[in-house]
């Protein structure tokens, strides 16, 4: 991680999507999609951010980049707020910034070529001439796998993962310091997903990028995150070192998560209990007041459904949102700084020390 602070940070942020109803159009709910987050992500490392399909992963990596106008909070860049900037004011950061599309079959205009996808950004911000933008879409093209001799080919022409990689080049034209990959191998086959996943690697060392990558399938993010976020129906409820939160999962919501992991291993996959979530996943137009995650989570008591958990910090950089921490022993939660609204969440999640150390959860009540 960089020393000298993160590149890109958001501050208590806020998406919500009106729904307006009647011939005059008049609010009457809202959907609490990212419903604020605070997050860092440090120069050159890989944040994964994960949840289940609708949790707002997609919409906080939209807002990061201001695709979409936060509804509240702050976005900042190198230590600058962005939040509020005008189109003309972005520009120049749209290079700093680029995404990579969840869908490569509807993120690549059918219309144009290769060469024309890839070089639209030089040519918007004037980066480079004609020739000089001709020969820098093949060097891309050979740098994502491709051959330079595809710069005058339709999208339809090539497969799935062939597109994705269209779509990385398209994010490197500018070379820029921070890329939000929205799900990039969701879409492909699990043996190109490995050569993506490569890809993104090798260009993260050799052009120094900054991923914030977004994904639902927790063994993906293991082998290319160093530090993994959980989102729950937009809220941020655990923060962690990638091995750390697959060894040491202190969510509850996470522990159903990580149960849910294939492991290659059948034997092991035997032994290993499955945790199920009963119930559907509430509504983010009525969210549910406290934890969010109260109404299926198997340790919930009456603080869950009253008292919305802060993150706490349990050390090593490990943050949560719980009032019945998993694998955490005594003296950990007693040294955890808890928000001055939640006296009772220390005393209700008090642990058991054994001789060994180890600790598991005691729902109180």
């Amino acid at each position: 991680m960089s020393s000298n602070g993160p590149l890109v940070e958001t501050i208590h942020l806020k998406k919500y999507f009106p729904i307006k109803q009647g011939l005059l159009q008049r609010e009457v709910a809202r959907v609490h999609a990212v419903d604020d987050v605070t997050l860092q992500v440090f120069e050159g490392e890989t944040v994964g951010l994960v949840g289940e399909s609708g949790c707002g992963k997609s919409t906080l990596g939209r807002t990061i980049v201001r695709l979409l106008e936060p509804t509240e909070g702050d976005v900042q860049f190198e230590g600058h707020s962005i939040a509020k900037l005008g189109r003309r004011a972005l520009q120049p950061l749209r290079r700093e910034m680029q995404m990579v599309f969840q869908d490569p079959y509807a993120s690549l205009n059918p219309r144009k070529r290769v060469g024309s996808i890839i070089d639209g950004p030089m040519k918007i911000h004037r980066t480079a001439g004609k020739k000089d933008r001709r020969k820098r879409v093949q060097e891309l093209l050979e740098i994502v796998g491709l051959s330079p001799e595809h710069y005058n080919r339709f999208p339809h022409e090539f497969s799935g993962g062939q597109r994705q990689r269209i779509g990385v080049a398209r994010a490197l034209a500018l070379r820029p310091k921070l890329i939000v990959a929205d799900e990039p191998v969701s879409a492909l086959d699990v043996s190109i997903q490995a050569q993506m996943i490569n890809l993104l690697e090798e260009l993260q060392n050799d052009f120094k990028l900054t991923y914030l990558f977004i994904a639902h399938d927790l063994g993906v993010v293991r082998h290319v995150s160093d530090r993994i976020a959980v989102m729950y129906l937009g809220k941020l409820v655990e923060l962690s070192p990638a091995e750390e939160l697959y060894t040491r999962p202190i969510m509850p919501y996470t522990e159903a998560l990580l149960s849910a992991v294939p492991i290659p291993d059948p034997d092991l996959s035997e032994q290993r209990h499955r945790i199920v979530l009963e119930g559907d996943v509430p509504s983010p137009i009525y969210p549910p007041s406290g934890c969010r995650f109260h109404p299926r989570c198997r340790y919930a008591t009456e603080i869950c459904s009253q008292v919305e958990p802060p993150l706490a910090d349990y050390g090593n950089g490990h943050l949560a949102a719980c009032h019945h921490p998993l694998n955490v022993d005594a003296q950990t939660l007693q040294r955890v700084a808890v928000a001055p609204e939640t006296p009772r969440a220390a005393d209700e999640t008090a642990l058991p020390e054994d001789s060994s150390g180890d600790s598991t959860p005691v729902p109180s009540g």
